[in-house]
């Protein structure tokens, strides 16, 4: 398998195409979330329920609108991960870059509401163990 590496320079650029997107799907995914949660709660309601009762009409909706969702969600994350990189955390906006620092692999790190890329972290380290560019040798 085949990975793409990228520069510090080289994913900031991508953050041009993948921050909105990436704006968009945690936007759909916490509505989906939302909408789970009143399918759960609706669905314990209507049990027995006929398909003319209001409750059982509005669980139809919200499954419908739901699968749209899933669906959208589904093609930006692939918009997004045809650029290279991995997304780690939809609730918080979590992107990973694959970069070499010296002979080794490592993930640049990226947070939604961060302006660029300013950390890194080792591949099996996650977002905890993330440390600033400035304190490696990728910058």
């Amino acid at each position: 398998m085949r990975i793409d590496t990228f520069t510090v320079e080289e994913a900031n650029r991508a953050l041009k195409d993948i921050r909105p997107r990436l704006q968009r799907v945690v936007a759909a995914k916490g509505e989906f979330d939302r909408l789970q949660t009143r399918i759960d709660v609706l669905a314990l309601a209507i049990s027995g329920a006929t398909r003319d009762n209001p409750d059982a009409r509005e669980l139809g909706k919200l499954h419908g609108r739901r699968n749209r969702l899933a669906e959208e969600i589904s093609q930006e994350i692939n918009a997004v991960q045809k650029h290279g990189c991995l997304i780690k955390d939809l609730d918080r906006g979590l992107v990973d870059f694959y970069a070499l620092a010296g002979d080794r692999v490592v993930f640049l790190c990226w947070q939604l509401d961060e302006p660029e890329v300013g950390h890194w972290h080792t591949l099996d380290g996650g977002f905890a163990s993330r440390q600033p560019l400035h304190q490696s040798e990728l910058e």
